[in-house]
């Protein structure tokens, strides 16, 4: 059973989740698709909420398709740059966008993953 959080208790994690090393947003969309605070600007915000909502619907039916009694609870997808973590529940998402600070790869496959 899951217990709904108190506001303060909420604030605490987004702080703490904010101050992690790498990180360089948060986004919390609510049910109905609104950015409800976000560290981006306008623009960035709604280009990610956009594509998290996406994502996450055809990542769910995936799931779902391959288990209907399973569900999504996080995607990550990491680019050359950033890594994106959306956590979808209850028809709302946490999105924290992060610097990706892996070490470059290299090896025999040299510039291509570069």
């Amino acid at each position: 059973m899951t217990h709904p959080l108190s506001r303060p208790h909420v604030e605490q994690i987004l702080d703490r989740i904010q101050q992690q090393k790498g990180v360089t947003g948060l986004i919390i969309v609510n049910q109905d698709g609104m950015p409800i605070r976000s560290t981006l600007d306008n623009s960035s915000t709604l280009q990610y909420v956009n594509m998290c909502k996406t994502m996450c619907g055809i990542a769910r039916s995936v799931v779902r398709d391959t288990d209907p009694t399973n569900d999504l609870k996080i995607l990550r997808v990491r680019t050359r740059k950033h890594e994106v973590i959306m956590a979808p529940e209850n028809g709302q998402y946490l999105i924290v966008i992060q610097a990706d600070g892996s070490p470059q790869q290299t090896g025999p496959m040299g510039s291509l993953l570069d």
